[in-house]
């Protein structure tokens, strides 16, 4: 009976230690499983669950903690060249549907159905392997974040669905395609159909190798950059961006009834005169159509006459309104507008006899609301005048090139002490610089100093 009992002892020994080895390893697992709650619980991790927003930048830059990065990687010195064409670099992958991103926890405005904080996807590789490029200093930054990976930056004709256009008729302005019909948008799409027309730098692996970085300067017309002598430098970069804004004195009546508003932060890209301050390159020129027409009317005294035009010169349209869609077509097919404010104009005069498709770009309306919403969201959003509100031209070209280059430097963009300085480079005499309802010139400033300080810009400043 005495062996007996020791041996029933013994198997319950045996399993009671098993069962506390099973249950151990049970918690343990459960520990591993309910960490990633517990970050989301503190709103600090929602990328954790997310399907889309990653840490990474497309093509973006970098930052090192607390030092801007001085761009002076020996990789950083390839060759500059003025060259005309387009490479086709390649079929760019969207996914079928929108990513849809959960509205992030620490600011319940994304929840709002205006902002719509759902973007397309889309694939596309880096186009060199930069050891220094910002895609790769994003994660150490506070900006890992806001940063989406595949958010495509432009619009071409694989996103003409019928699907897409009604997602994106919810949204107006340069947010969306609301007021732009279907066949407007599938006509003006079907001539962005090469590769050239998906990605911002197209003709890459005409100008370097896959090992150097790509260096990209971004100039603006603020008043900082009179005297700077700053020109030689700006055109040593290998893409220059610069923009078109809507003049200050377009009309101020037009303030609360117009998607494009007033805003003094404006650029004709005049440079004739100012080559040493300003350079006298451009690679890459944004506008909408209504800034366009305005600046030619505005700084036809100050020698502006339109688009700068050379072999090398891109055309990058932000569409405000369906008169975007048909100038966009008509200079692809180098035609008169068909209709619209602009009927019967030759696009020739503003592009030059031989511009091709290859060399119009389109922003895409997810971009912009992506700038807007996780870049730039202005307490604007949460007033009367939200419909009017969006991140400025400049905003928006150099937000562009953070997505697309390896390293960007920006000119002429207002710093904390723009008030010692006119309003442009360009002025006669001391303008102050003016405030509007539509662009939060005031935000996108702190902007600047944040991504400089986080070493993904650097930005020009006079000490």
């Amino acid at each position: 009976m005495v062996a007996q009992r020791r041996l029933v002892l013994g198997a319950l020994t045996v399993v009671s230690l098993l069962c506390i080895y099973v249950l151990a390893g049970n918690l343990q697992t459960l520990s591993w499983s309910v960490e990633p709650l517990k970050r989301l619980a503190h709103g600090s991790q929602w990328r954790d669950l997310a399907p889309s927003p990653s840490p990474t930048a497309p093509r973006g830059h970098a930052r090192t903690t607390g030092t801007p990065s001085a761009h002076t990687s020996s990789l950083a010195n390839c060759r500059v060249s003025n060259i005309s064409g387009a490479d086709h670099v390649g079929t760019t992958t969207r996914t079928g549907r929108p990513s849809l991103l959960p509205p992030r926890q620490e600011d319940a405005l994304t929840a709002d159905p205006f902002i719509g904080d759902a973007y397309m996807s889309e694939d596309v590789p880096p186009q060199t392997d930069c050891p220094d490029a910002i895609r790769s200093r994003v994660p150490k930054t506070e900006f890992t974040k806001r940063f989406l990976k595949n958010i495509p930056v432009l619009q071409w004709s694989k996103d003409a669905t019928l699907d897409e256009h009604r997602r994106l008729s919810r949204y107006v302005g340069a947010h969306g395609w609301g007021g732009v019909t279907f066949e407007e948008l599938a006509e003006t799409l079907a001539v962005l159909n090469s590769s050239a027309n998906s990605v911002m730098l197209d003709d890459w692996k005409r100008r370097g190798p896959a090992s150097c970085c790509i260096r990209c300067a971004v100039v603006g017309n603020g008043g900082i950059l009179k005297d700077s002598k700053k020109g030689k430098e700006i055109d040593d970069h290998h893409y220059v961006f610069r923009w078109a804004s809507l003049p200050p004195d377009a009309g101020s009546d037009d303030i609360l009834n117009s998607a494009e508003v007033l805003s003094s932060r404006t650029n004709g890209a005049i440079m004739a005169g100012f080559e040493e301050d300003v350079g006298a390159r451009t690679t890459h020129y944004t506008f909408s159509t209504n800034t366009l027409m305005n600046s030619m009317r505005s700084y036809a005294s100050l020698g502006y006459r339109g688009p700068p035009q050379s072999q090398e010169t891109r055309y990058v349209f932000l569409p405000d309104h369906d008169r975007d869609y048909l100038l966009m077509k008509a200079a692809a097919v180098h035609a008169p507008v068909q209709r619209g404010p602009e009927r019967g104009i030759d696009p020739s005069r503003y592009f030059g006899k031989d511009v091709s498709a290859n060399k119009l770009k389109m922003y895409h309306p997810d971009f912009i609301r992506y700038l807007r919403n996780r870049f730039l969201p202005s307490n604007t959003l949460r007033s009367k005048y939200k419909n009017l509100y969006r991140p400025s031209t400049g905003a928006v070209m150099l937000l562009a090139a953070l997505h697309t280059c390896d390293q960007v430097s920006a000119y002429g963009f207002m710093t904390p002490d723009y008030r010692r300085y006119s309003d442009h480079y360009y002025d006669r005499s001391y303008r102050p610089v003016g405030f509007y309802i539509n662009h939060d010139l005031r935000l996108e400033m702190l902007l600047w100093q944040q991504l400089h300080a986080a070493g993904l810009i650097k930005l020009y400043m006079r000490s």
